[in-house]
């Protein structure tokens, strides 16, 4: 098949994706309907830009969607993943390896160098929305200062720095959309914690080794 395409896991059925946008829920109306309570009427969206696709969790299900077992509120995707909409799975398809390949170039040239108290913050900023929550919102200011033992201020003040180095405009809901940005990009990713803390199914972060400036 020469365009992407989603493989519902349970049945093997395959529906191609459009050219632009395709919605996935339980609704009659939806472009591929997933006949399971779990499911939203309306429940996500698959969108095509160029050699890109990427899924956009449309907020509209308790139970939300996941890529490769995360929590996501957007994220592009890489041939094979799967994607679960409430307990449905299915698996994308169809994408070429060299636009793999482009993908993952395009993603190590949008990220900015970083201080290590910045990626401190950023690891702070995006914990619980890499716990098993599937709407967990991004730490507060209050709540990275607490983390990191500093002042409030000082958090708000690397806030700013990073809401410019990431390109992310002033509006509402302006750290859940830079929070969104470093998990894109993978900048943040769970690894399960030490035996000696709490229990196995919790999760904590790590940094990927990044540019640090001293």
């Amino acid at each position: 098949m020469d365009t992407p395409f989603l493989r519902i896991e349970e049945s093997g059925d395959i529906f191609p994706l459009r050219d632009e946008v395709t919605t996935v829920g339980r609704g009659r109306g939806a472009d591929i309907r997933l006949d399971d309570p779990s499911v939203s009427r309306l429940h996500a969206e698959l969108v095509r830009r160029g050699p890109y696709v990427y899924v956009v969790d449309l907020g509209l299900s308790r139970n939300g969607t996941r890529v490769n077992g995360r929590p996501i509120a957007r994220r592009v995707l890489d041939e094979g993943d799967v994607l679960s909409f409430g307990v449905a799975r299915v698996r994308i398809g169809g994408i070429p390896a060299e636009e793999i390949a482009a993908d993952a170039e395009l993603r190590r040239s949008a990220v900015p160098e970083l201080t290590r108290r910045e990626l401190d913050v950023l690891t702070a900023l995006c914990r619980p929305a890499l716990s098993d929550e599937a709407f967990a919102t991004p730490a507060t200011a209050h709540d990275i200062a607490t983390d990191l033992v500093v002042t409030e201020a000082a958090v708000k003040q690397h806030l700013l720095r990073l809401y410019q180095k990431f390109r992310v405009p002033e509006g509402t809901n302006r750290r859940t959309r830079l929070a969104n940005e470093v998990v894109a990009l993978g900048l943040v990713k769970p690894i399960p914690l030490k035996p000696a803390e709490p229990p196995a199914e919790m999760l904590s972060t790590r940094v990927l080794e990044q540019p640090v400036r001293r």
